[in-house]
This record gives structure tokens, C-alpha cells and sequence, in this order.
């Protein structure tokens, strides 16, 4: 990764931050971006005192001028863009279909799906000329997994960016831009702080699962570093020959709870 630069949403916290550590322990120029400038201070921050270079940049993702200018931004710092990381997004509200608001709904398809599409979008013009590889975080919530009840609104969107992903891929192909799809099950992180369910267990089907919900753990969670290895893999050129692609990683996991 070394001279890369990389533009990674949701930088902050997580498997964003523990992604931009990764890449820039690697050598990559990283642009973090979030909505809360101190989280992305103090991570950018961190990788400038491990010798890394990292911009600390404040947007929404559903903000297209705002993603627009901080493209720019990382552009004119760092030279280039060579991978994307369209990582940020909200678990939203979880709730049965007929308790599920408009708003609420809307919430969610804005900053996961729309978030994503913006992301994607206003990074091409900067790597249609040399290439690169975009990455977006997915889940295993609509792709493997839907027995999480009232995740309706949520499990949609990350089926729908699983689609976009394989849209895009056989698209910008032509550009020599790879793109691809993580799905990461319980991992470590702050999202479901940020988790609103309303009266899930009206919409929840009693159903018995083997013991031992992440097979490969006996049960506990991954990290976020785990997962930006993942990330580390797809960014470069040892997944030179990947694309469209959606990968797991939740040590097995969905296999037991689809």
C-alpha cells in the first residue's frame, strides 16, 4: 500500500478506524471522514504520531457537495485517489413492519443506500485514470441472515448495496476499478449503540438455533481489526483479480442463524 491514498467513510470509530490504522501502518495516505470531528481528529491523530500520514475530514455521506468537497480535499493533500472504503452507515430502527415510520425508513435507504451510491459515485472521476479498488461494508443482515426481527429497513439496504456492488463492478471494469462487498457479523464495534427497536418481538418467529451462536469463536464477537485486514486485502494488489465479490467474515456465523 505504500503511496496509496485511501478515502475511508465512518473513520472515526470501529472498523473505519481500525481500517485507516491498518492501511497507513502499510504505507497509505489515509482520509478519514466522519460526522463527528473529534473522532476523526483524534484518529488521525493517532496515525500521525505512528508515523502515518492521515487528513481528518468532517462530512455526511448523504451530502453529496459535502462528499464532493471532500474528495477535493483529499486530492489536493495527497495527490490522488486509489481506494475507497464506503464503510459508514446506521443500524436505524428496527421495528414490525406496521410500527416502522416513513421517516424512519427513509433515515435508513438515506444514509446506507443513498450514502453509499454518493460515495461511490463522486470518488470515480478521481480514480477512472488509474484505477483502484472500492469497498463497501456490508452485513450479513440481508444477505445471509434474516431472522433479526423488525430489520427491515436495515437488512434492505445492505442487500441492495450487495446488488450495487455487482452493478458497479461490471461497470467500472473497464476503468480497472475493482469493487466489492464485506459482510461482517457480530463484530466489536459501537453501531448498535445507535440501534432504535421498537417492539421487535412482535415480528420476532420462534425458531430454535444450535448452541453456540458464532461457531469458529464458541460465541464471541470479532474485532474491527479482523475486519480491516479483510479491508487491507481488497485495497490491494493481492486481490488484484477480485471483483463483484462479497465476502463473509463472521467466523460461520450466518451459516447457523439463516
Amino acid at each position: 500500500m505504500q503511496g496509496k491514498v485511501a478515502f475511508i467513510t465512518g473513520g472515526g470509530s470501529g472498523i473505519g478506524a481500525a481500517a485507516g490504522k491498518l492501511l497507513a501502518k502499510h504505507g497509505a495516505k489515509v482520509a478519514l471522514v466522519g460526522h463527528t470531528e473529534s473522532e476523526v481528529n483524534e484518529v488521525a491523530q493517532e496515525i500521525r504520531a505512528s508515523g502515518g500520514e492521515a487528513l481528518a475530514l468532517v462530512a455526511d455521506i448523504s451530502d453529496g457537495e459535502a462528499l464532493k468537497r471532500a474528495y477535493r480535499e483529499t486530492v489536493e493533500r495527497f495527490g490522488g485517489l486509489d481506494v475507497v472504503f464506503a464503510n459508514a452507515g446506521i443500524n436505524g430502527t428496527w421495528a414490525p413492519l406496521d410500527e416502522l415510520s416513513e421517516d424512519d425508513f427513509r433515515q435508513t435507504v438515506e444514509v446506507n443506500l443513498t450514502g453509499t451510491f454518493l460515495t461511490l459515485k463522486y470518488a470515480l472521476p478521481h480514480m477512472k485514470a488509474r484505477g483502484g479498488s472500492m469497498i463497501v461494508t456490508s452485513s450479513v443482515n440481508g444477505t445471509r441472515i434474516f431472522s433479526n426481527s423488525g430489520a427491515t429497513a436495515y437488512s434492505s439496504t445492505k442487500a441492495a448495496q450487495v446488488a450495487m456492488t455487482k452493478m458497479l463492478a461490471v461497470e467500472l471494469a473497464k476503468y480497472r476499478i475493482r469493487v466489492n462487498a464485506i459482510c461482517p457479523g457480530a463484530i466489536e464495534t459501537s453501531i448498535d449503540e445507535n440501534t432504535e427497536q421498537v417492539n421487535t418481538d412482535k415480528a420476532r418467529v420462534p425458531v430454535e438455533f444450535p448452541e453456540g451462536e458464532i461457531p469458529l469463536t464458541g460465541g464471541e464477537p470479532g474485532s474491527s481489526e479482523q475486519v480491516a485486514e479483510l479491508v487491507l486485502f481488497l485495497s490491494s494488489e493481492a486481490s488484484s483479480h477480485i471483483s463483484g465479490t462479497e465476502i463473509w467474515i463472521d467466523g460461520a456465523q450466518s451459516l447457523l442463524q439463516g
